[in-house]
C-alpha cells in the first residue's frame, strides 16, 4: 500500500503531464513526480522494495521521455541514497527542514541527470529548462510530506 499506490500515482501523473498540450505555444515543465515518493520512502523507513520501485519508475521515465536507459533510475536512486543516509538527521525535524532536504535531494538528482546528459550528448542542456524543472519538482513537496505523514506512524519500531 505504501509503495505500490504512490508509485502508480506518480507514473499516472507523469503520463498526464507528458501529453502534448501547449499554452501560448509553450509546454509546461515536466516535474519529476517520482521524486516525491522516492524521498518519502527514504524518510519513512528503509525497505528492500523501495529501490526496486524507484528503478521501475526511473525506467518508465526514461521510456516516456526518450532518454538514455537507466538515466532517471540512477538519478532517483542517488537521491534516495542521499535521503536515506540523512534519515537520522531528518527524524523529528519540522516541515521547513524537510523541505530543505527535499530541495537538496532534488537538486542532486537533477544535476546528476544534467551532467550525464551533457556527457552522453556532447553538449550541455539548457540551465533555464533545468531550473524550471527544479522549481516544478520542488513544488511537489506537499505530496511527499503527505505520504510521510500518512505512513510514518506505520513503523511499529518507533511506537
Amino acid at each position: 500500500m505504501w509503495i505500490g499506490l504512490p508509485m502508480l500515482q506518480a507514473l499516472a501523473a507523469s503520463l498526464l503531464f507528458a501529453l502534448p498540450l501547449r499554452v501560448f505555444g509553450l509546454q509546461p515543465p515536466e516535474p519529476i513526480f517520482a521524486m516525491a515518493p522516492a524521498f518519502a520512502w527514504a524518510a519513512i523507513r528503509p525497505s528492500i522494495l523501495s529501490p526496486f520501485a524507484i528503478l521501475v519508475m526511473g525506467l518508465f521515465l526514461d521510456h516516456l521521455w526518450g532518454g538514455p536507459r537507466g538515466l532517471w533510475s540512477l538519478c532517483l536512486l542517488a537521491a534516495y541514497g542521499l535521503a536515506l543516509s540523512g534519515r537520522n538527521m531528518m527524524a523529528g525535524q519540522g516541515r521547513w527542514v524537510m523541505f530543505a532536504w527535499y530541495a537538496s535531494v532534488t537538486a542532486l538528482a537533477l544535476f546528476l541527470g544534467w551532467l550525464i546528459t551533457a556527457m552522453v550528448a556532447g553538449a550541455a542542456p539548457t540551465l533555464i529548462g533545468l531550473g524550471w524543472q527544479f522549481l516544478a519538482t520542488i513544488a511537489l513537496y506537499p505530496f511527499a510530506q503527505r505520504l510521510i505523514d500518512m505512513f510514518d506512524d506505520a513503523d511499529v519500531r518507533f511506537r
